[in-house]
């Protein structure tokens, strides 16, 4: 359960349909909670926790919204295509869809998983939701600063390849911006620091030993996964910044372009 309070006034999402990728744990079961408790009728989409999901599900149901549970695989596109036509069948169209899911650091995963995921997989669900996005709907890009600005400073060496492919799938979306601004569909990129508590984290802790702490030392300050969620939540009502990006956290060692 989350310890951040509600960063969404009450009932400001009541009647929108939102789905965030990931949201069986972590920052994406933060953030669909958020935005089920601003009235918003949630899609927690998962890939192997269902119990999780379901559990996550029983308790949004309580707030009043309807809260739909889907597995899919994001790297394939015929579990994507069955996600999104279960999303139609069951709310008839999306508002807010936080595209927050991600990975590459995972053993035993294929050489191109990283871009698999972070990269194709970002484009293939934002085309495939593309139908059921209406005029002043929104599509949130969850990312690092560690991500967002690769091109100009350095991470460490094990996140790098989730880094690359992070970024490539911040700039292929971004490259839509156009295509979305026609239909009236904003796209907004929320970029923080390393996270506390996230499975990233546990992992390039377990790689590389002190380097949160490191991390927290030079930052001053590291948002845990509630208050991080809080803004990625922010983020699918608040007007779009004009580069529209949302830098959460401190950016004061990262290098702009």
């Amino acid at each position: 359960m989350n310890e951040t309070s509600s960063p969404l006034p009450t009932g400001s999402l009541s009647g929108k349909t939102a789905l965030v990728t990931g949201s069986s744990r972590g920052i994406g079961a933060d953030t669909v909670r958020y935005l089920a408790e601003a009235g918003a009728n949630v899609v927690i989409n998962f890939r192997n926790k269902a119990p999780r999901a379901e559990k996550l599900g029983a308790e949004l149901r309580e707030l009043g919204v309807e809260a739909l549970v889907v597995g899919a695989d994001l790297t394939d596109a015929e579990s994507v295509q069955a996600l999104f036509d279960e999303v139609e069948r069951t709310f008839g169209g999306l508002d807010i869809l936080v595209l927050n899911a991600s990975g590459g650091m995972e053993s035993g995963m294929a050489a191109d998983y990283a871009l698999q995921l972070n990269r194709d997989a970002q484009v293939r669900v934002l085309e495939t939701a593309l139908p059921l996005l209406g005029e002043g709907s929104r599509v949130v890009f969850v990312t690092s600063h560690q991500a967002h600005f690769i091109r100009t400073t350095p991470t460490m060496p094990e996140y790098e390849p989730v880094a690359l492919s992070k970024r490539a799938g911040e700039d292929a979306l971004r490259e839509r911006i156009p295509v979305l601004a026609e239909r009236g569909i904003d796209f907004v990129v929320v970029s923080g620091d390393m996270i506390e508590g996230t499975i990233t984290a546990t992992l390039l802790e377990r790689a590389n030993p002190g380097a949160i702490a490191t991390r927290r030392e030079s930052a001053g300050k590291l948002y845990n996964v509630s208050e991080f969620a809080a803004e990625v939540a922010a983020a699918a009502l608040e007007p779009v910044p004009a580069d529209n990006t949302r830098l959460v956290g401190d950016t004061g060692s990262f290098a702009g372009e």
